[in-house]
């Protein structure tokens, strides 16, 4: 999609919302402290695949293959559970939705330009128009900083509190301790009411900017809008390399960053929770790459994020003849870090145990440029705002293994969520 291709200057994220109005679809990355700015934003949708509708792997395999273009999309928790062969109660949430667009844009490395790509001229036109005019009266400023988010009102609801989770993380431990798992991760929803007029793109945006990480998703499917705020990279291929990032082990930066970050390293615990999720990710990577070219690399790397010290891995291979990227994606549904392993025994314990569906979060956004080319997110931090019930929907969890406390694993849990909870006037639950 390059017949016309125009670059409008902008500060900070008003470029943003100025697309309100149009439902953007998006996938990127804030310009942070060495990190580049990058990703993509999808606008005016051509085409599109719903799971379940339009088929599974191989016809979504076609939709994003057998045209030019860039697809957005997003597959939920879910979606992986018939390629897992479980029959499980499924949530009356989208399965899964991919999009082509009329016009794509995509921030320069240091966020000073964006760039509009389109084979429509008008629309392109259309598209840098709105760019360089910016937000409305009212809306967030386009100078990097912007007005606070509105308070939400009513109550906070959970669907586990403290003495509820407390007991759910104990039937886990008899579960690890008869040998079903060796880690589960086992997760609360919390649900809000949705100030009036509200925009998705405006909670997008307000979050992005007192709380940057690396893959903020937004995803238009009325009633739904996904806002995702997560640091976790799912899987990306690049020219068939692959690299998957899973994050497991926590630690609140606290007064004493050199502090929490010797006592995360020493952990046991937090090392084996880790390790786990890095042999579950490497077999299922290993499906799709070369034999012998799949490999770990900087283990144990720790990096900090909405206030949080948080250990990740790089898992890493080579996609192997005869696979493609939306192959690779697909079989490795849901992320590993956020079932427990082994896989399947763990999608059906979380199951029994949490009273509530996981809908978007704990699935995964995706990019995909072609057969061997994808970035795509884990699911976390994550919430979906329900026009239809005026409610915003967020989920936290924790990874338990044997040693694992309840009263600390409920801790993390809150810890996780603090950027969602603090937007209901809420520091605890």
């Amino acid at each position: 999609m390059s017949a016309y291709r125009c670059s409008c200057p902008v500060e900070g994220l008003g470029w943003l919302e100025a697309l309100a109005p149009h439902a953007p679809d998006a996938l990127v990355t804030p310009p942070m402290p060495g990190v580049p700015a990058s990703g993509l934003v999808g606008l005016w949708p051509v085409a599109e695949w719903r799971m379940g509708r339009d088929g599974g792997k191989e016809e979504l395999k076609r939709f994003c293959f057998a045209t030019a273009g860039s697809a957005l999309g997003f597959l939920s928790y879910h979606a992986g559970f018939g390629a897992m062969g479980l029959d499980l109660p499924a949530p009356d949430f989208p399965a899964g939705v991919f999009r082509k667009y009329a016009v794509l844009l995509a921030p320069s490395p240091d966020a000073r330009l964006v760039h509009v790509f389109s084979d429509d001229k008008a629309r392109a036109r259309e598209a840098a128009a709105l760019v360089r005019q910016g937000p409305g009266q009212g809306a967030v400023r386009n100078d990097g900083g912007g007005p606070a988010l509105p308070a939400f009102p009513g109550g906070l609801r959970a669907s586990l509190d403290r003495p509820g989770y407390e007991q759910a993380v104990t039937r886990a431990l008899t579960h690890i301790l008869d040998g079903d798992v060796y880690q589960l991760n086992l997760s609360i929803r919390f649900e809000a009411d949705l100030p009036d007029g509200l925009a998705a793109t405006s909670l997008f945006t307000g979050l992005m900017r007192a709380h940057p990480a690396m893959f903020y998703g937004l995803y238009h499917d009325s009633p739904y809008a996904v806002v995702s705020t997560s640091p976790e990279r799912f899987i990306r291929v690049r020219q068939g390399k692959v690299l998957s990032q899973p994050i497991k082990g926590t630690r609140r930066v606290g007064q004493d960053r050199t502090a929490a970050l010797r006592e995360l390293l020493a952990s046991p615990k937090e090392d084996a929770e880790l390790s786990m999720i890095v042999d579950l990710i490497r077999n299922d990577v290993g499906a799709n790459c070369a034999y012998g070219s799949v490999g770990v690399s900087n283990h144990r790397s720790v990096f900090e994020v909405d206030g949080l010290l948080q250990m990740y891995s790089n898992v890493t291979g080579r996609l192997r003849g005869g696979s493609t990227c939306l192959d690779l994606l697909w079989d490795a549904l849901p992320p590993g870090s956020v079932t427990g392993c082994p896989k399947r025994r763990a999608v059906e314990i979380i199951a029994d145990l949490e009273p509530h569906h996981r809908e978007a979060s704990y699935g995964c956004l995706a990019v995909v440029q072609g057969p061997r080319d994808l970035d795509s997110s884990v699911a976390i931090r994550t919430a979906a705002l329900d026009s239809r019930r005026g409610v915003l929907g967020f989920h936290a969890g924790s990874g338990i293994v044997v040693d694992s406390d309840p009263a600390m694993e409920y801790e993390e849990t809150l810890a996780k969520a603090a950027k969602f909870l603090a937007l209901t006037g809420r520091a605890d639950a």
